[in-house]
């Protein structure tokens, strides 16, 4: 077996400590590269070049954007048999896709994990989301969310960490100062043909999400990479009404309902428009301003290895 280990080089000490026995463990059973990245992208041609190399396995030592940079490159030329599977030792703060997968929060478990299930080729294939050609794991958003994401990365471009209390001091002000909660100014073509008039949308992948730490958030419960994507959408930015759909979509046993939301379910493709150009998240990956984005699910769009 050949396999590239593509690792984060902002790890923490216990995730260097986890990079250093998955390569001991690894190079004693397979043809093993190790690779840092060193600039946003990388992560794509390593795993772009691990397709064309044919090797078996690429695993993402690192954070959300590695993996997401991973699966980009592993996909860059499409589905199909004879791609590399994919596994993943979380190295961020969030680890929402590790997490969803079932693996644990620690490095150093996840990876004790993984080795087991590589000696066993325990895998499973995974449906994935694309917002035009950009694939995304677990969600994705346009406005409100992707605006927030978009400060938070600023922050973190200034030395500051990705912590639950600084996507709510981005959230905050972005939501009272920066949003213009009047006018909706998106819109989604629903599948029965009928548009409709939003202010905050997040397209869903899976369900739960780990940004918060312990504190799951789920938007979409129903959502599952064995079905189609799912939209959690608002169709007002009202303050008191904003605030309840937060506490739902943030309690033990979430249920989003009111006038307010529009849900959609295991969807195959729909696509948001917007009056002006608003910001386009992917995976907590800020991709710049859009007006017109189309998402679409791919089932089993990749093997990963659990």
């Amino acid at each position: 077996m050949r396999a590239l280990l593509v690792v984060n080089p902002k790890a923490t000490a216990t995730t260097a400590g986890a990079r250093d026995v998955l390569a001991h463990a690894l190079a004693s059973e397979t043809k093993l590269d190790v690779v840092e990245t060193q600039a946003r992208g990388h992560a794509v041609s390593l795993a772009r070049q691990a397709v064309v190399d044919g090797l078996d396995v690429v695993v993402a030592l690192g954070g959300d954007g590695t993996v997401n940079e991973v699966v980009n490159g592993l996909l860059a030329d499409g589905t199909g048999g004879g791609l590399p599977a994919l596994a993943v030792v979380p190295g961020g703060n969030a680890n929402v896709f590790a997490r969803a997968l079932g693996l644990p929060a620690s490095p150093v478990e996840a990876t004790s994990q993984l080795l087991e299930a590589l000696r066993t080729d325990r895998r499973r294939p995974v449906g994935l989301g694309r917002a035009d050609e950009r694939w995304f794991t677990f969600c994705a958003g346009l406005g409100l969310d992707a605006e927030t994401v978009r400060r938070v990365e600023r922050r973190r471009a200034d030395g500051a960490r990705a912590t639950p209390a600084l996507f709510v001091r981005q959230a905050v002000p972005q939501f009272f100062l920066h949003t213009d909660r009047r006018h909706m100014a998106m819109t989604v073509q629903v599948p029965s043909g009928e548009a409709e008039r939003i202010g905050l949308a997040l397209v869903c992948n899976t369900d739960p999400w780990t940004y918060l730490a312990d504190r799951p958030v789920r938007p979409c419960p129903e959502a599952s990479f064995d079905l189609g994507l799912d939209l959690f959408a608002l169709r007002s930015l009202r303050t008191g009404g904003t605030l309840r759909h937060l506490r739902q979509i943030l309690a033990a046993r979430p249920r989003p309902r009111g006038k307010a939301v529009l849900a959609l379910h295991d969807c195959s493709e729909f696509t948001l428009t917007a009056d002006q150009p608003v910001a386009l998240q992917v995976d907590g990956d800020d991709l710049g301003d859009r007006t017109t984005v189309t998402f679409r699910s791919v089932p089993h769009a990749l093997d990963v290895v659990v």
